[in-house]
């Protein structure tokens, strides 16, 4: 392990410190980028686009503050909040099990290999890329460079194509009615249009980014960057390296004048790439995906699911060249694909340690990569058996898990306020605007999951 020390390192350029929200990005392309937003788009037009701007620009505050706690400490939060008892981490084990249990991206990206390759069959191509997904996440030298190297290679492909065909096909008035989204102006209506499903919205909102306690997963990619006193730190190693026990607590570093200035300096680096990264191109993917719905497949008639993507990819390729519309198809089936992979690798890395942390002890040293690939390896299991038994995703149990994401987000503005507040030195806390924004997002959610409920009862 690193030499821990309290002195807080130098801070490097920003070309070297992107990465991190790379990686979480990478986690909202194939739910929220891809599916959500352009589906409610398809219904109800660009007027309700608002929703991903409010909800990726409250997904930025929450980062933030997260990678405040890690930069400073060089731990995870879910350490942090450890010290206030073992509920916390039950209740994250809980509500993270439940959302993300069951393999719906993959599945879904298996039905569009289906659509442009009907000769593979959905069940089992499902299956092979489960698979496929343990294979490529214990592969490489390290958790966190899999991961980076994975998701930037997908930003690179995907969001230029999907920009480049939404700036041909896209008509002036689906520019217009874009940027008059933006401040809630739709067709006929302000906000929210008539007769739509709050939970739809709700989940939509959610996922304008990760989604869940998915975004708490970039305290691990902070640390595992070595920002701050993460450079002190110790990552996920591949599954067939040496599995070395360590310590998953860390400290503050002095409060000197040149740590505070350093400090300062850190601040505005990891804020400057999560926004260019993270705010900038998470948005810019939203409203380009989006605009392409509008152009697309707005005002057809879809009986849901992803038929509203297939009549995209339909249309794409009416109005240039069919090959293209397939090839749309395939960068979706990709986006898919890289999302699964993404939340398998951030779910099971925040249930292995939540269920470390029960019984954790200050200083203690604990087989993390072990436990990772034990949590891992269960859940690609439990999907394999689910893909393979003919089962359907129960409507319940989805429903719940929109409600639960959403609620876990509500929760997570909530905690990492008091953690940032409480636990850290004042000189570094947030301000009053950081203070303002989180107590905002979580008032926000809490009268949407509210509504929700009540609307489901």
């Amino acid at each position: 392990m690193p030499k821990q020390s309290n002195q807080l390192p130098e801070p490097i350029t920003l070309r070297k410190s992107i990465g991190p929200s790379i990686i979480l990005l990478g986690l909202a392309l194939g739910s929220g980028e891809l599916i959500m937003w352009p589906y409610l788009v398809s219904q109800y037009g660009l007027g309700i686009i608002w929703g991903g701007l409010a909800g990726i620009t409250f997904q930025y505050f929450l980062n933030t503050e997260i990678m405040r706690y890690t930069l400073a400490r060089g731990e995870s939060v879910f350490v942090g909040w450890r010290r206030w008892g073992k509920f916390i981490p039950l209740w994250f084990v809980f509500s993270t099990v439940i959302p993300w249990a069951l393999p719906g991206f993959v599945l879904s990206s298996a039905t569009i290999l289906n659509y442009v390759f009907p000769a593979l069959p959905i069940r089992p191509t499902a299956i092979a890329l489960v698979i496929l997904t343990g294979l490529v996440i214990s592969s490489g030298k390290t958790l966190y460079k899999t991961m980076e190297t994975v998701q930037r290679t997908l930003l690179s492909l995907g969001v230029p194509f999907v920009t480049i065909l939404a700036i041909y096909l896209a008509k002036q008035t689906d520019w217009l009615a874009l940027f008059r989204g933006l401040v809630g102006s739709g067709d006929g209506y302000r906000f929210l249009p008539e007769g739509i499903a709050l939970g739809a919205f709700l989940g939509a909102f959610a996922y304008s980014g990760a989604g869940g306690n998915l975004n708490l997963s970039q305290s691990y990619y902070i640390k595992e960057k070595g920002l701050g006193m993460g450079k002190y730190g110790i990552g996920i190693k591949a599954l067939f390296s040496s599995q070395r026990p360590h310590r998953i607590d860390g400290s503050f570093f002095t409060l000197s004048g040149s740590n505070l200035s350093r400090w300062a300096r850190w601040w505005r680096l990891v804020c400057t790439e999560h926004a260019i990264v993270f705010w900038g191109i998470g948005l810019f993917t939203i409203l380009m995906l989006s605009l392409l719905s509008m152009a697309t497949a707005y005002g057809t008639s879809t009986s849901g699911g992803l038929n509203f993507f297939f009549t995209e990819a339909t249309m794409i390729g009416n109005s240039t060249y069919p090959w293209v519309g397939s090839l749309f198809a395939l960068v979706g089936a990709l986006m898919l694909f890289t999302t699964q992979l993404g939340v398998l690798e951030s779910a099971s890395r925040i249930i292995a340690e939540n269920l470390l942390l029960l019984k954790y002890r200050h200083n203690e040293e604990v087989h993390a990569s072990k436990m990772f690939y034990i949590v891992l390896w269960s859940e690609l299991a439990f999907s394999v058996v689910f893909l393979f038994t003919g089962a359907t995703e129960p409507r319940a149990i989805l429903t719940l898990g929109a409600i639960l994401n959403a609620a876990a987000m509500m929760i997570a503005f909530i905690l990492i306020f008091l953690l940032n507040t409480k636990a850290l030195p004042r000189l570094i806390r947030p301000n009053f605007i950081r203070r303002f924004a989180l107590l905002l997002a979580f008032s926000f959610f809490a009268y949407f999951v509210t509504q929700t409920i009540k609307g489901a009862l």
